[in-house]
């Protein structure tokens, strides 16, 4: 018996890359599947449910549950539409991974609008508005007397951990998403819901430029930048076996997990008096003593 047995999960982004290799194993952990994806481009343009279907159909061969959703999960109606399609078909959610998303990258000079709005409105909005409608669902299952057992994974992004150039729309919305989860998490608790977010290096279509030169492992070795590496720490955060870890974001890659401590004091400068402009530039100095981090930032230079 897998880890997610009788649990009905939502995949959103699940045609491709993490996001498919996420649902797959949900499925192979026991998990009924809805696998969400518009099948668009990757600056979020067209449609195809191909890829959805493609993922759809590897978990019923392989002897799994899994049905299709092409809605914009961007969008309020198709958020609402993706919650409701899990209750009507399984009768509720117990698990939700937020994964979608694009790219439109541009240096802060050059970026269009459109190009910050469509980032922010897939990334940030499409995680909240995912997490509105199952956290909805939930509170009223806890409101009506029922045991609720209730789990969102995020997907955050060291672009937004540490900042990167060119991506200022997509690192300010993984910012974003890395604070919100930490806020849901501390709303929804009560309700029996965890909420953790994933920070993923590996090789996808998002990544490619970054990772694509990264030549992938010979053939039975270990490929570190394998998108398949990431899904693990899903299924376990999905998983009873997750207990109460809450509120917490977590850098993966290859065999790796490092649980982040984000805007922590690093260090400072105290007095029982006002300071002065001078005063604080003669104290820079120990205003920025720092102590080493625990895991480096991967350098995208």
């Amino acid at each position: 018996m897998g880890m997610l047995e009788g649990k009905v999960a939502i995949v959103t982004g699940a045609g491709r890359g993490i996001g498919r290799e996420e649902a797959l194993l949900l499925a192979a952990e026991g998990a009924k599947v809805i696998v969400n994806d518009v099948g668009a481009s990757l600056q979020g343009q067209g449609g195809d449910k191909s890829p959805a279907q493609q993922t759809v159909d590897d978990i019923v061969d392989a002897g799994g549950e899994a049905v299709v959703n092409d809605g914009d999960v961007s969008s309020w109606a198709g958020a609402e539409a993706l919650v409701a399609q899990a209750v009507d078909t399984w009768g509720k959610l117990d698990i939700l991974v937020n994964n979608a998303g694009i790219l439109r990258d541009k240096m802060s000079f050059s970026m269009e609008e459109a190009e910050w709005d469509d980032v922010i409105r897939v990334h940030l909005k499409g995680h909240f508005a995912c997490a509105h409608f199952a956290a909805i669902h939930w509170r009223n299952r806890a409101k009506a007397g029922e045991d609720v057992y209730g789990r969102i994974i995020n997907t955050a992004s060291e672009s937004g951990l540490f900042g990167n150039p060119g991506q200022a729309n997509y690192g300010a919305a993984k910012a974003g998403i890395a604070a919100l989860t930490i806020i849901l998490a501390r709303e929804l608790e009560r309700y029996g819901v965890r909420v953790n977010a994933i920070s993923p290096r590996a090789r996808t279509r998002m990544t490619e430029d970054l990772f694509g030169s990264m030549a992938k492992a010979e053939e039975g070795a270990f490929d570190a930048f394998g998108p398949a590496n990431v899904a693990p720490l899903v299924a376990f955060l999905a998983s009873p076996e997750a207990g109460d870890v809450n509120g917490q974001n977590f850098v993966v890659f290859g065999g790796s997990v490092w649980v982040m401590e984000g805007w922590t004091a690093a260090g400072s400068v105290q007095r029982d008096s006002q300071w002065t402009p001078r005063d604080l530039a003669d104290a820079k100095g120990k205003l920025f003593e720092t102590h080493p981090s625990a895991i480096p930032p991967f350098s995208f230079s």
